[in-house]
């Protein structure tokens, strides 16, 4: 019979646009056409992919059916009815656009035809839409036991299209169709138990629907099946039948799921990394306006990754996936606008891009805008505009927006002087690792000036600051504990002893205990140092400007007459206040920034042999700040001398001009040799880039299991792409070498041992 040979081809593909759900009940927007009408639902041919032009399908049906009853034996004005017994005559009045035979066969009852009918006034197409006709024509079939006429009918009682909407009808109806096996009702039905519209939400009920339809062959459900895969809803998590159900749905066309096979061969984090099927695959959703595909296939052209390296192709690509909204790649395109990287610099654009990510709520796009107000790029300088930018990033842990806002509070820049909020944000942004927000942090508390002194609250920010590299805070430390000559995070200035390290502490008078007893002829209380340092004793001086920098019972904090102390000092050759005024210099503390004057004092230090010094002149050099101009001869020169004395960051500093051959030939084993002393003593990065030459046995022997050590204890430290790398390594480890690696790193960890 027609009605059984078609009806298998016959589909309830009507996406319309009628008034959706209440907002509470909408349901989440779904790939391969499921965000647009309540319940749109689409089987596709594999031949035409998710986006076939309903009026494509409509023409494939009207062709079946015509081919089917011209098969029959006919005279002119006569048709045959569908079971080719009764003639049929062919009506006058037959709507326009529908074919005379089809409505007469769908008027004769079958079924087949009254369903295609319904579709043709669902969609509109041929017909002015008619959702009552579509409603009849519809009805007449379900009732006779067509499944696409029962989800189709299913699906116009969830949306309310041309009838009351009615959840139980709508429910009544799709469990008729996927009782017959009708894929797309079977979808629907996951779909309603995923978001719990019209029934109680069951995401294991859901995972049960889609693993049906996704069995059938329908994609929708197959690239639901698979994101329950990915995320564990409804099932255990499982990403190799993840990928196994993207890639059948993305074959059909899917074009969320080509994405999704896309990502996965970029990243190797499923299956091994394929760059060059991973740019096939998020080819074909980004042709598809996929804007994370455009993103994405935009970085590998970027990188050259699986393609010949284009910028140009790249930018391309960021564009398409901007315009669509992806605010990564807004702010991509503004950072490269601002710099005229690849496009025109364009600070116009830029401010441009970082707007439409901010307002999408990236806290970037917020942190970046904010910036630009603040320093004027692009537009009029606005600190108070700056600083709304900045509020909204910082409140969704934008570390660095934090950071700039407690110096807006800190300063009344843009808003209201306010200590407490100034805090609040410096502690905020420490606590997320910003070493600059934890030494201002342990320094206010340590100073007292706009919060309660504090000082085991100032140890604890200064030593994490420290611990973190800050040269400043190393020194305050020492300040803290002046029994010592070099506190547990600083090795820089062994050797040189500080003065202050021989006030330790008061009594109740005033009297000063002395670190060393032998050294009776030091000044002992406070009155003994202050006439030491008027007789021009250089370390008695020194200390003064240490007393009244810190500020105590007996002697009011005084920052200018501390700078004058540390002058004076300084002028006579001591060490400690040389440094102490080129960090003053460098960061405009109590006195105008002015990095020329930094350098000067600075110099002197370094010329007595003073680590931290020589490692600060090589910064200076090496990054050509503030009128100073960059000179990677001197930053060599500064960085070796206090790499030799055992400072971690120079040593990883010259790793890096050797490595590159920056002002210096090129010399792999050489750059090697500093970057495994600064991750022994370890340095962070030091320790990932160690892993990394390790694990492509560049510059020494590969050896696996050495790299995923160093790898794993940069990943310890916090860097998020060691952990990365690691992972990524770990997939091309047996357990054993896994085992053993990690044995090494909790070796290495608990007595800092000599390593590989």
């Amino acid at each position: 019979m027609i009605r059984d040979r078609i009806q298998h081809h016959v589909t309830d593909e009507a996406q319309v646009s009628k008034p959706p759900l209440p907002a509470a009940h909408q349901p989440k927007p779904m790939a391969c056409g499921m965000g647009g009408a309540m319940f749109p639902s689409r089987t596709y041919f594999a031949s035409f992919g998710c986006r076939a032009n309903a009026l494509s399908r409509v023409v494939v049906y009207t062709l079946l059916v015509a081919t089917l009853l011209l098969s029959l034996p006919w005279t002119p004005g006569v048709a045959h009815s569908a079971e080719g017994k009764l003639p049929i005559t062919l009506p006058e009045n037959v709507p326009t656009g529908i074919a005379p035979w089809l409505y007469e066969a769908a008027n004769r009852g079958t079924a087949s035809a009254q369903t295609l009918l319904g579709h043709l006034y669902r969609e509109g197409n041929g017909v002015p839409r008619n959702y009552g006709e579509a409603l009849r024509w519809y009805r007449k079939a379900a009732e006779q036991g067509d499944a696409a006429a029962q989800s189709g009918l299913g699906q116009m009682y969830g949306n309310g299209e041309g009838v009351l909407q009615d959840y139980d009808e709508m429910l009544k109806w799709y469990r008729k169709a996927a009782e017959q096996q009708e894929p797309t009702a079977i979808r629907l039905l996951g779909d309603l138990y995923s978001q719990g519209i019209g029934i109680e939400q069951n995401e294991k009920e859901a995972y049960k629907w889609y693993r049906k339809g996704a069995e059938l062959g329908d994609a929708g459900a197959q690239l639901q099946l698979a994101t329950r895969y990915r995320e564990g809803k409804g099932t255990s998590r499982d990403l190799k039948s993840a990928f196994d159900w993207y890639r059948k749905a993305a074959v059909q066309g899917n074009q969320e799921a080509q994405y999704w096979l896309g990502h996965w061969y970029a990243t190797g984090e499923v299956i091994p990394q394929d760059y060059k099927e991973a740019v096939q695959w998020l080819r074909k959703a980004a042709e598809r306006e996929i804007s994370k595909a455009q993103f994405e296939l935009g970085r590998l052209y970027n990188e050259g990754k699986g393609v010949n390296r284009d910028p140009k192709e790249a930018a391309n690509w960021f564009r398409k996936a901007a315009e669509q909204g992806d605010s990564r790649a807004q702010c991509l395109l503004a950072s490269w606008h601002e710099r005229g990287e690849v496009v025109a610099h364009d600070a116009k654009e830029s401010l441009r891009w970082y707007r439409a990510a901010a307002e999408q709520k990236d806290a970037d796009g917020q942190y970046q805008l904010g910036r630009l107000y603040f320093f004027g790029i692009g537009v009029t300088r606005q600190p108070g505009e700056a600083a709304k930018w900045y509020y909204r990033a910082a409140e969704q842990g934008h570390a660095e927006a934090q950071l700039q806002l407690a110096h807006a509070y800190l300063t009344g820049q843009g808003v209201l002087l306010d200590y407490e909020e100034a805090i609040r944000w410096y502690r905020a942004a420490a606590e997320r690792g910003v070493v600059e927000a934890q030494h201002k942090l342990g320094t206010l508390y340590l100073n007292g000036s706009v919060v309660s002194k504090n000082l085991p609250e100032a140890e604890l920010w200064l030593r994490k600051a420290a611990e973190a590299g800050s040269a400043d805070a190393k020194y305050l430390l020492k300040e803290l504990h002046p029994g010592s000559t070099a506190t547990t995070t600083d090795k820089r200035s062994s050797g040189h002893n500080d003065p202050s390290s021989r006030l330790v502490t008061t009594n109740g008078e005033g009297s000063a205990a002395k670190a060393n007893p032998s050294e009776n002829s030091s000044p002992s209380s406070l009155s003994e140092f202050r006439a030491a340092a008027e007789q021009g004793n250089s370390d008695a001086q020194y200390i003064m400007g240490y007393l009244y920098s810190i500020g105590r019972e007996d002697l009011p904090q005084d920052p200018p007459e501390a700078m004058k102390w540390f002058r004076r000092s300084a002028a006579q050759g001591n060490g400690c206040a040389q440094i102490r005024l080129g960090c003053a210099y460098l960061h405009g503390d109590q006195v105008t920034q002015d990095h020329k004057e930094a350098v000067f004092w600075y110099l002197k230090a370094a010329e007595q042999g003073r680590a931290v010094a020589q490692y600060q002149l090589g910064q200076l050099y090496a990054q050509g700040k503030g009128g100073i101009n960059r000179n990677w001869t001197e930053a060599i020169k500064w960085y070796r001398k206090a790499a030799e004395q055992g400072d971690r960051e120079a040593q990883y500093e010259l790793s890096d001009f050797f490595l590159h051959g920056k002002g210096i030939a090129q010399d792999e084993k050489e750059g090697i040799k500093w970057l495994r002393k600064a991750a022994k003593q370890g340095h962070p990065r030091a320790q990932m880039e160690m892993g990394l030459f390790y694990s492509r046995g560049q510059g020494v022997a590969q050896d696996l299991i050495t790299a995923h050590m160093w790898l794993n204890l940069a990943a310890a430290q916090g860097m998020d792409e060691a952990v990365s790398r690691r992972n990524d390594l770990t997939k091309k480890m047996t357990t054993s070498d896994i085992a053993a690696a990690q044995r090494l790193a909790r070796e290495w960890d608990g007595q800092r041992s000599a390593t590989p």
